[in-house]
């Protein structure tokens, strides 16, 4: 049903339109008029019409007057101009408000039908596309938290490194190349100010999942993610602060998050904390969440923590190298030889440039970056470990004589750490896929989709397809397709069952669909494969 407004001062040119409206769209239309500037407008505001034929020459406010005021509150309306005025400046200005046509009086019927025929068109195409927005808006509402919830995953472990983390920032428009993790815990709040029934409290506000999540975007621009225990973890991004920026900036996250936490605990009735971390670079942000869990732990009282509020920070003589020390552990974790590498020859360069002289203590930090190294590899799975393993590192060490000879040692005690963890990776990886293909080969006569077989190995539906991807060269669908092809093959082939029946067993319930998926695979259908054989 499309809304048309008529306004003309002339009663004869409204009767006309409806007329023509009436005779050639029938029940298509509601139809209401107008004779003012001002009535145009008032009728506009609540009729709320879709196309409008608009009389230029009217009592009061005129008719290009009137279109600029309806077109504010209704930027989709289309307006059919129709007057007995042929003025240029008329026409220039009804083109800059987005009129859809001129058409002069006195009315020309197959004009006034052609140019309706197009208007309703575009109104059919503009309710089209909103509703396709909308469906696209709701499908983002719903794929958003998954997305959040992977992205601060992959902060927290980056098992996929770099790219991964690029890849989610990308679908979630993030272009901070820093920022910091909040850990928000509830529970009910005991006499000692202790944390009591968490679980309870959990399961009561499991289902207030969504609404927690609205009240922290409020006070944050942030990714939230998934509920774990009477834990919510949030990202937010920022840019790196200059250290007088630090302070101000500091004081204003607190207190945004006493705002957050007082408005939750009124809204939820449960108590709230919340722990900050520190400022990271986006690819070292495990380190903000460890702060802000060491945050809660360190005060129980508070209902908001920040890391460097804490009076156990450790501090650093002003030129240490901090960063550099930072991201060669962070390389380790992820058995990231080269940067691993570049980063131990940094640290060790600047150990002989600024304390040359102090050979025992550079050869005791060589011994502690080596032993922590390890001890990241024995915690991934990387590497056994064995009591006795180290017994000789330590009368090594005192034996070197030159810098050089301590720096291979370094380097190699690190390199071997590197590549077990990513030894160990690579078989976790295989193994994953390996696991995901023989779920496929057993399953692929049912209805079997990523979510399930994800579901199955305990990952991310999204790190599944990837590591399917990187591992096949094929997407999750095409493996599938693959298998069922080559069964239905080899039933065709080998069986005299139905193409009915063989189409069910592989896995198809429409023999349209198999007939298609069949032919785009193997280049003839079903019926002439079975044939050729």
């Amino acid at each position: 049903m499309y809304k048309i407004m008529i306004a003309d001062d002339e009663s004869i040119v409204i009767d006309a339109l409806k007329f023509i409206i009436e005779r050639n769209f029938q029940d298509e239309c509601i139809i209401e008029s107008a004779k003012t500037g001002r009535k145009v407008i008032e009728l506009a505001e609540y009729f709320r019409p879709d196309i409008v034929f608009m009389d230029i020459q009217m009592p009061g406010i005129n008719g290009i007057e009137a279109m600029r005021e309806i077109r504010k509150n209704n930027p989709h309306i289309i307006f059919i101009v129709v007057s007995a005025y042929v003025k240029f400046d008329y026409a220039k200005d009804a083109i800059g408000i987005g009129v859809l046509d001129y058409i002069n009086k006195p009315i020309e019927k197959d004009v006034i039908v052609k140019t309706l025929q197009t208007a309703m068109k575009q109104v059919d195409e503009a309710k089209q596309r909103r509703s396709v927005d909308l469906a696209n808006k709701e499908k983002l509402e719903i794929v958003t938290p998954i997305i959040e919830n992977g992205f601060i995953y992959s902060l927290l472990y980056q098992n996929n490194g770099k790219e991964e983390v690029d890849n989610f920032r990308t679908l979630l428009s993030i272009e901070e190349e820093a920022g910091y993790l909040m850990s928000l815990q509830f529970g009910e709040l005991s006499d000692k100010e202790q944390m009591e029934n968490v679980i309870g409290t959990s399961v009561r506000l499991q289902k207030e999942y969504t609404r927690m999540k609205d009240v922290m975007k409020s006070f944050f621009h942030c990714c939230v993610g998934a509920m774990m225990g009477n834990m919510i973890l949030a990202f937010v991004p920022c840019d790196i602060p200059t250290q007088d920026e630090e302070y101000e900036m500091r004081i204003a996250t607190i207190e945004n998050g006493r705002k957050m936490v007082r408005e939750l605990r009124q809204t939820f009735d449960a108590k709230f904390r919340l722990g900050i971390g520190g400022i990271h670079e986006i690819y070292g942000l495990s380190e903000s969440y460890n702060e802000a869990m060491r945050s809660l732990a360190y005060n129980s009282s508070d209902s908001v923590v920040h890391v460097n509020d804490l009076p156990i920070l450790c501090n650093y003589e002003e030129d240490y190298p901090i960063e550099t020390e930072t991201l060669l552990f962070k390389n380790i974790e992820t058995g990231n030889l080269s940067k691993s590498i570049y980063y131990a020859k940094s640290f060790f360069d600047w150990m002989v440039e600024s304390h040359g002289q102090n050979v025992m203590d550079i050869k005791l930090k060589v011994l502690e970056f080596v032993l922590k190294a390890e001890n990241i590899g024995f915690e991934s799975g990387g590497m056994v470990y064995r009591f006795n393993m180290r017994s000789e590192y330590l009368q090594t060490i005192m034996e070197m004589q030159s810098y050089q000879q301590l720096y291979e040692w370094f380097e190699a005690k690190i390199s071997q750490v590197c590549r077990n963890i990513l030894t160990k990776k690579e078989e976790s990886t295989v193994d994953i896929v390996k696991k995901a293909q023989l779920y496929i080969e057993q399953n692929y006569s049912k209805d079997i989709v990523l979510d399930e077989v994800s579901k199955e190995l305990q990952i991310s539906p999204y790190y599944l397809s990837k590591l399917f991807k990187k591992k096949t060269g094929n997407t999750f669908i095409e493996y599938l397709t693959s298998v069922r092809i080559e069964r239905a093959k080899e039933l065709l082939r080998n069986s005299s069952k139905s193409m009915k029946e063989i189409c069910m067993e592989v896995g198809y319930s429409d023999a349209n669909y198999f007939s298609r998926t069949f032919k785009k695979n193997v280049g003839v259908s079903p019926t002439e494969y079975k044939e050729e054989k």
